[in-house]
């Protein structure tokens, strides 16, 4: 453990076992443990608030040399003792298997869904739904990512505890390099879908419209998950192309190029893709399911159902909308809502509450 002297009180911010930064609770932990970082120096000087993060051995260092650091081991699921006690512990996201350390102050967890309610495994449900109560037991505060994730938390958890909403942000690529996908031609309309490709994203919808839709090209991107790499494998429609493992330069050009983008995903804590697509002013097109329609607002067209004649009526009429004066400063404008700065300065804002600190 790295320390910046004794006296201070200490924050512990812990992203339990993620590994990889590619998704969202990766994006969540790693923008939001930027701006918590940045912040250090002065609650150090001004508040003698110290913030240490709680992460794997490879990740150690990741937020820079004015925080310290905490190593997960596997024993911490189990029993978790830290040699002086924490003001403060903020598990970053209800997956976390690691306890709190013993004797500490507030307990917080961030909530991105209960997806899990969703599953169509009954035994799945149970056993995700056990753990998820055991955790609500050891936690004072809880923080939803989004009003659909809240209402989730209480009315299936039966949470009566504190409870705050904070909205993530979505990083703006607009500025961004750009680098073209791979065999994507810039200049022929492509619909493009971003996710894992697990079930829940629901890339089979997109599958079927573009089976009866030949004359459009689709471009499915993500990360090179199992289920990615199946269907790349399985798919024969000449009209759809799989990009895996693609940088932000890449998913910037997609962006950018793309006629609309397609999000018909089925369970949903927030949906940071979308935003992204709209800060390019882009029609978004989304399953009217979970919390999508909270993020995408009225800027968004909404699937009602996913066969391929209704998911073709809604692309239609969206992309005819989208040709319309002033409708791209209208998504964007929705779009800027959903920012990581002011995201950050809420969870400081909760972090000054709960230890009785003077608004920073």
């Amino acid at each position: 453990m790295i320390q910046h002297g004794s006296a201070a009180q200490r924050v512990g911010i812990s992203l339990g076992n993620i590994g990889a930064l590619h998704d969202g609770l990766g994006e969540f932990s790693l923008q939001l443990g930027r701006r918590i970082a940045a912040q250090a120096p002065l609650w150090r000087e001004r508040d003698g608030i110290a913030f240490d993060f709680h992460l794997r051995d490879k990740l150690v260092g990741l937020f820079g040399d004015d925080v310290g650091y905490l190593r997960v081991n596997r024993w911490q699921r189990l029993r978790h003792v830290q040699p002086a006690p924490y003001a403060l512990w903020h598990s970053l996201h209800q997956l976390n298997k690691t306890l709190p350390p013993a004797g500490c102050g507030p307990r917080v967890v961030t909530f991105h869904d209960l997806n899990y309610l969703y599953h169509p495994s009954a035994f799945s449900r149970w056993r995700h739904d056990r753990r998820t109560r055991a955790l609500a037991r050891r936690t004072d505060h809880i923080v939803a990512i989004s009003h659909h994730t809240a209402s989730d938390v209480q009315r299936h958890l039966g949470w009566r505890g504190p409870l705050d909403v904070i909205h993530n942000g979505a990083r703006n690529l607009v500025a961004d390099a750009r680098e073209p996908l791979p065999g994507v031609a810039a200049d022929r309309p492509f619909l493009f879908h971003l996710s894992r490709m697990s079930p829940s994203k629901n890339p089979q919808a997109v599958l079927e419209l573009a089976a009866a839709w030949p004359e459009m090209a689709f471009v499915l991107c993500g990360p090179p998950s199992d289920d990615a790499q199946h269907l790349r494998a399985t798919v024969r429609l000449p009209n759809v192309q799989f990009v895996l493992g693609i940088s932000d330069a890449q998913k910037a050009w997609a962006y950018a190029h793309c006629t609309g983008f397609l999000f018909p995903s089925l369970t949903e804590g927030f949906g940071l893709p979308p935003i992204e697509a709209m800060h390019f002013g882009k029609p978004v097109f989304l399953a009217r399911r979970t919390c999508l329609p909270e993020i995408g607002g009225d800027a968004a067209f909404y699937f009602d159902s996913f066969d391929a004649a209704s998911t073709r009526r809604v692309v239609d009429a969206g992309l005819q909308a989208a040709l319309r004066p002033g409708f791209a400063a209208g998504v964007q404008a929705h779009a800027a809502q959903f920012d990581w700065d002011r995201c950050a300065a809420a969870y400081l804002a909760l972090y000054r509450r709960l230890l009785g600190l003077a608004p920073g």
